[in-house]
């Protein structure tokens, strides 16, 4: 998700340079690959161990990131929208707006169908909020950018529905998200802030407003070539006023994305520094989410003729690529030390219980040492 949304970062950028396509081309096609590649090894997980999928979906961790793959999914279609379409085909405009109505469904049905899992199998207390909560409702978040850029890509007869579906899913992503929020922020202000090794995961509230704010202001800004002449009355009319209408309320979002990046930041000055700050894979959410905020900046930029944002836009790029490359650095350094992908040391920790069950035993004398084993890396017999 983090590596197709700086790719999509890239694509948005105003202030252009020769081989800034290019770049974004690479993080597309790399994209491709780490897609592929995730793919096979968590198939390969569970044709090995087939219990390993229902309990992936019960578990109250890993159930929040099964929609990770649809949003993966929606991210490379809307790379495909941006860095293909034009540039191939034909063939690619019919394919890539067949594919959006399916992506589209399949989007819906997931953030429905994995919130009553979790309704249904777990007990979520106030106290343990984050926001990865919101994190089912993202695949509906990236539908209202894919058909701003779809629409200025396609015919206006095609382009006329996709504008609809858009602002249909995307409102109904924005609001779940929008009261998931409202909880967290209640939760701050009974709990106080998470752990530090979950403090990443806040910047996951920075991404609802800002995917909406670019959706919106790309949407509303197609209008005057996809809307028909008749369309709400007079289209000299309607289409300025969507275009107006689009463009304050996508920056009143912006703004809303804005306050959530610097409360989040802010969340981590107290836990930044050596040895304070344990690797974990939420460390993504450093890039993913404020991708949003990014394309939104430029998003808005655009609309409003603010060159100073364009600046500001331009310096949060060159910080998200660093961040990137930062954080990949980081999880191939984790992968090394044993810090991820290893029993008990990532989302199968023992907090959902079902590991934990497959560790130990009633019978089982030594499982308080074989549990220890896993969480220090020691040998449950000798100790060493």
């Amino acid at each position: 998700m983090a590596t197709g949304g700086v790719a999509n970062v890239l694509y948005t950028v105003s202030l252009r340079f020769p081989g800034l396509f290019a770049i974004g081309c690479i993080f597309f096609i790399f994209n491709l690959c780490l897609f592929l590649i995730n793919c096979c090894m968590i198939i390969t997980r569970f044709v090995l161990h087939p219990g390993c999928l229902r309990a992936s979906l019960v578990h109250p961790t890993e159930s929040l990131f099964v929609p990770a793959i649809i949003v993966s999914v929606g991210l490379i279609l809307l790379n495909i929208s941006q860095y293909g379409l034009l540039n191939v085909g034909h063939w690619l405009n019919t394919t890539v707006m067949i594919i959006f109505w399916i992506y589209a469904g399949i989007a819906l049905l997931f953030s429905v169908g994995i919130y009553l899992e979790i309704w249904s199998t777990q007990t979520f207390t106030i106290n343990e909020m984050t926001p990865i909560w919101i994190f089912p409702a993202y695949p509906l978040l990236v539908i209202g950018p894919h058909a701003g850029t779809l629409a200025t890509k396609l015919s206006s007869q095609r382009a006329l529905s996709i504008l609809i579906g858009g602002w249909t899913l995307q409102g109904i992503g924005f609001m779940v998200s929008l009261t998931i929020n409202a909880a967290f922020i209640y939760r701050l202000m009974t709990q106080k802030l998470p752990r530090g090794n979950l403090r990443p995961g806040m910047f996951v509230s920075v991404g609802p407003a800002g995917f909406t704010a670019t959706g919106i202001i790309s949407m509303s800004s197609a209008a005057g070539r996809t809307l028909p002449e008749n369309f709400l009355g007079d289209l000299s009319v309607t289409a300025p006023i969507l275009h107006v209408v689009g463009s304050f309320a996508g920056i009143w979002l912006w703004g809303l994305s804005l306050w959530f990046f610097f409360v989040s930041v802010g969340a981590h000055w107290s836990c930044v520094g050596p040895g304070k700050l344990d690797f974990t894979l939420t460390w993504y959410s450093f890039v993913f989410p404020n991708t949003a905020l990014i394309t939104a900046t430029f998003a808005v930029a655009e609309a409003f003729d603010a060159y100073g944002l364009e600046i500001v836009g331009c310096i949060f790029t060159i910080a998200l690529v660093i961040a990137w490359f930062f954080v990949f650095a980081m999880m191939i350094r984790a992968i090394y030390l044993r810090q991820i992908l290893w029993p008990q040391k990532g989302d199968d920790r023992d907090e959902g219980g079902w590991k934990g069950q497959d560790i130990l035993s009633p019978s089982d004398n030594n499982g308080v040492r074989r549990r220890q084993a896993d969480e220090e890396a020691i040998d449950p017999e000798t100790g060493n």
